[in-house]
């Protein structure tokens, strides 16, 4: 088993974050993880994706040309990188920035407003996690249980955003649950 994930927005989105908090909870799971992140030469406002690549076997590679899943946090980012995912992923799309859909009818689109959803528990910054707990949610590349305690790790450091990105989380779950399958 190998899945790809492209996290893909703007610089300054937790992109790059969201990528690794993914490829914490799939090797917290025992398998085996490649996380390349990229961004352009402003990092805040710039172009910003990684690639995670998760695989129960050694990853032979992770220069990935056709990965399996998107996270597409803003329009650019849906027009590069959508034409590329593998037929019967997941392309999510933050529809608080992006109004028009992949154009794909052979994948499984989730349109998410996760911005809004990150606004409407106090904080517009949480609306990578929104969007992360949500594929998460749909894919089952990790359990969630599993994401909850990277979420947790990840921001030890700064205790008091713990809570906030737990109702992210939380948040996210239960609006792509919400959505028909």
């Amino acid at each position: 088993m190998q899945s790809e994930v492209m996290f893909a927005g703007f610089g300054g989105q937790g992109i790059l974050l969201s990528g690794k908090i993914l490829a914490h909870a799939a090797m917290e799971e025992g398998n085996e993880v490649a996380w390349i992140p990229s961004y352009g030469p402003e990092m805040r406002g710039g172009t910003a994706y990684c690639l995670v690549v998760i695989s129960d076997r050694p990853i032979g590679s992770p220069i990935i040309k056709n990965p399996m899943h998107l996270v597409a946090m803003n329009r650019p980012s849906l027009d590069k990188f959508a034409r590329l995912i593998k037929p019967g992923g997941v392309i999510l799309t933050n529809v608080s920035l992006i109004p028009e859909g992949s154009g794909r009818d052979d994948v499984d689109e989730v349109r998410l407003p996760a911005g809004e959803i990150a606004v409407g528990i106090g904080n517009g910054k949480a609306a990578n996690i929104v969007a992360l707990s949500a594929f998460v949610a749909r894919s089952k590349l990790v359990s969630l249980e599993t994401l909850r305690h990277c979420i947790e790790t990840e921001f030890e450091k700064r205790p008091k955003l713990i809570p906030l990105n737990l109702q992210a989380m939380e948040a996210g779950i239960e609006a792509v649950q919400k959505l028909p399958n």
